[in-house]
């Protein structure tokens, strides 16, 4: 056999079909809350909080503070721990109260707790 009569046998055909390949598509939008939106909600949290707790808070330590300030010698008192007594003299930041014993004692304005009235309860 001659090199010309060889004939090549016949290759094996791969059978190419050609899909289309899907590119990926561009993200689809979702449906996200606005800033705004997730902002509404804590915003009525915040303001249900200030007026349920803090703002009867302020009010009751601004009626303390007004009541502190009107306090003249004379007035039966009670003090933070329990002290009770009768204000002698008022000084700049503190009184000297006398209590039962007719001992005198010098407390910080700030720790007076309320005006005890006649019947012995504490006033509001």
């Amino acid at each position: 056999m001659n090199e010309t009569q060889v004939q090549a046998a016949p290759a094996a055909t791969v059978a190419t079909t050609t899909q289309p390949v899907e590119t990926p598509a561009a993200p689809v939008a979702q449906n996200k809350p606005s800033m705004l939106g997730s902002f509404v909600p804590m915003l009525l949290i915040l303001g249900i909080f200030y007026f349920m707790m803090i703002r009867p808070q302020q009010r009751k330590e601004k009626e303390r503070r007004k009541m502190i300030e009107e306090l003249r010698a004379g007035a039966h008192i009670i003090a933070a721990g329990g002290i009770v007594g009768t204000i002698l003299e008022a000084k700049e930041k503190t009184f000297v109260i006398e209590t039962g014993d007719k001992s005198t004692v010098e407390v910080l304005r700030s720790s007076v707790q309320g005006i005890v009235t006649a019947e012995g309860n504490q006033a509001k």
